[in-house]
């Protein structure tokens, strides 16, 4: 499958009247994504651990004459399901519906043998890039089936896909969201009007990516916004018929 079809592009307005929650916000990839989104119409839900860079992204979307968004501080770290099933219920009091998830927040955790991972560190990494976006997706559904077609994103990576050695928690995590990718994907196919896809964006200049590589020149990996039609594709009405797919942005790294 050519990914997006060779012959699409986005329009001005392809999100036009979609409410997308973006996790991870504030900085890379799903900065660029609640970004992207925006200026192609879209109603953000900003959620982020770091109030000050969703206040940012607020103002510069602002600014720009798209959608008012609205944030969320939420630390993907410590929260709990009650507090999820709280959040839930406050955007059902307030929308009648959820047109997209893009699951972005993620920590890397230990760069070490397995043999050396600290244990508090896997549970962290766990929390966040498992178990939190698990718990998400299930206080969410009920919004994101109210809507006439809604899509799920799960950020991925090439670890997630073939375990590399040192790559620690962080892999063990990625295996996990392609396989949370892969049941819910089963599981709602035929019987909804949700779709949900995982995204390995590959090497790109994020601060992740610069942390996880220090000897490697920033420049040579493209910036999260050189991306986005990509991420932009999967969230619009032109991937309707995409579910259940391990999808890469670049050739895998």
């Amino acid at each position: 499958m050519t990914f997006p079809p060779s012959s699409w592009s986005p329009s001005v307005n392809e999100l036009a009247n979609k409410r997308i929650l973006v996790t991870g916000a504030g900085d890379g990839i799903g900065r660029a994504a609640a970004l992207a989104y925006a200026n192609a119409g879209a109603e953000l839900l900003l959620l982020g651990k770091t109030e000050a860079k969703l206040d940012r992204l607020y103002d510069e979307i602002l600014a720009s004459g798209a959608p008012t968004p609205a944030v969320i501080p939420c630390n993907l770290a410590t929260v709990t399901y009650d507090g999820l099933c709280a959040l839930a219920g406050e955007l059902a009091g307030e929308f009648e519906h959820l047109d997209g998830l893009l699951h972005n927040a993620s920590l890397l955790g230990d760069r070490k043998p397995l043999s050396q991972a600290n244990v508090g560190t896997w549970h962290e990494v766990m929390q966040v890039n498992v178990n939190a976006a698990f718990m998400l997706t299930q206080v969410l559904l009920p919004l994101l089936e109210q809507a006439p077609r809604a899509s799920i994103i799960l950020t991925s990576s090439g670890v997630g896909r073939r375990g590399k050695a040192f790559w620690g928690a962080y892999a063990v995590s990625k295996f996990a969201t392609e396989g949370l990718m892969q049941v819910l994907s089963e599981e709602l196919g035929g019987t909804s009007n949700v779709r949900v896809n995982s995204l390995n964006p590959g090497p790109v200049n994020t601060a992740m990516r610069r942390t996880a590589y220090p000897a490697e020149p920033p420049e040579t990996n493209p910036s999260p916004a050189e991306l986005m039609p990509l991420w932009l594709y999967l969230m619009s009405d032109a991937s309707k018929d995409i579910n259940g797919y391990a999808l890469d942005a670049q050739p895998s790294d």
